[in-house]
């Protein structure tokens, strides 16, 4: 290869705004790099702005595994990108199968971190919709009652192209399955707390959305939050992905119950900034309220529930709680879950029921992070 021309590519890495961790080899991934930047990197490597975008193409749209097949850039390019990068998926560790179709994927970051994604492909009225609940973090810190993976804390942020990662990795397993099988939407539900890993989720969106690239529609990626309220007003202005809310309380005495960042921001905080979100016609901001047994499931909430989110256009998912043996809570009786929906529907609410999916592999709400070691102290998981 030219050397010349490697060390103009060394060069231009200083025009890249943010890249992850290098792994041991001492290469940077490109596969959080907006195409932006990449014009940008070409210039400064003496290469013409275009081939930024073709090298943008090949990753994300052709989705290409090796520099090699980035047959429309030279040779001595694509030499000197791979002598530089990396475009290597996380590692997929284990795939489990569900009996109703869901996979489940524990992957492994170069730093041997691992965090898991869930695929799950659904015929709804005639349409196939396979969504793809992809992970922000190794761990939550949040600390949701409910939830399996706040038993591990917080390990560290996932970067951008570690996120990004996780989508062409599952797009790469299920392509053998066909046009059918292909990933079509994306939900931020993972492992962790997108809005406090934000420029990186940010960031990753951004290239999950480009139409030169990966092309998501904004309506097909949803971030779902626990209630980090500065970063809602944030998410409203910079991106103009869909918005969930994991409510699950009509009080803030028992939403600090089960959720504790109910104390630094209350129900009353949430709900202006939900009051204020900029909606595109015809989008609902999406509620998604786990029933726990003899807590938050009684008729009251159900009534307290239309009121509290009275004049916000929401629709909202109820869930049962997913059992684990991380969590004292309970699942409700199945008649107190049908009498919270009527009584939701009676009020006029868009009220939805959701089936568990994929809970014989703990792939189902709340339950993420069963493949996933323990931190050995407390010390370790902050």
């Amino acid at each position: 290869m030219s050397s010349i021309h490697t060390e103009l590519v060394l060069k231009a890495l200083e025009s890249l705004d943010a890249l992850s961790a290098p792994p041991p080899d001492g290469r940077p991934s490109l596969l959080g790099v907006p195409i932006t930047e990449l014009e940008r990197f070409a210039e400064a490597a003496g290469e013409q702005r275009y081939r930024g975008r073709q090298i943008f193409q090949g990753l994300f749209h052709r989705r290409v595994t090796s520099f090699a097949d980035l047959t429309d850039i030279s040779k001595k390019l694509r030499d000197a990108l791979e002598a530089t990068f990396d475009i290597d998926r996380p590692k997929v560790e284990q795939v489990q199968a569900s009996t109703d179709g869901t996979r489940k994927y524990k992957l492994k970051a170069n730093d041997g971190s691992i965090f898991e994604a869930v695929y799950i492909p659904e015929v709804a009225r005639g349409s196939r919709t396979n969504t793809l609940c992809v992970s922000s973090q190794t761990g939550c810190a949040v600390g949701c009652k409910f939830c399996f993976t706040a038993s591990l804390k917080r390990n560290r942020n996932l970067s951008a192209a570690e996120i990004v990662g996780q989508v062409l990795a599952v797009r790469d397993d299920v392509a053998p399955f066909g046009e059918r099988a292909q990933v079509t939407n994306i939900v931020f539900m993972g492992m962790g707390e997108p809005l406090l890993n934000y420029a990186q989720v940010t960031r990753a969106i951004g290239i999950l959305l480009d139409p030169m690239g990966a092309a998501f529609p904004s309506k097909r990626i949803t971030v779902s939050t626990s209630g980090i309220v500065p970063r809602i007003y944030d998410l409203g202005r910079d991106l103009p992905t869909q918005l969930a809310i994991s409510l699950n309380a009509t009080t803030n005495a028992v939403r600090q119950q089960v959720m504790p960042i109910t104390k630094k921001w209350p129900l009353e905080e949430l709900i202006t900034a939900l009051r204020a979100y900029p909606l595109q016609p015809r989008r609902r901001i999406t509620i998604e309220y786990v029933l726990l047994g003899g807590v938050n499931d009684t008729i009251e909430d159900a009534r307290r529930l239309p009121h509290l989110l009275r004049d916000i256009p929401v629709k909202v998912n109820l869930l049962p709680l997913n059992a684990h043996d991380r969590t004292e809570l309970k699942t409700p009786e199945w008649s107190q879950v049908l009498a919270f929906e009527r009584e939701l529907k009676r009020h006029g609410m868009n009220a939805i029921l959701r089936r568990p999916r994929g809970r014989d592999i703990s792939a189902a709400c709340g339950q993420l992070g069963e493949t996933v070691p323990l931190p050995q102290s407390r010390e370790a998981a902050t």
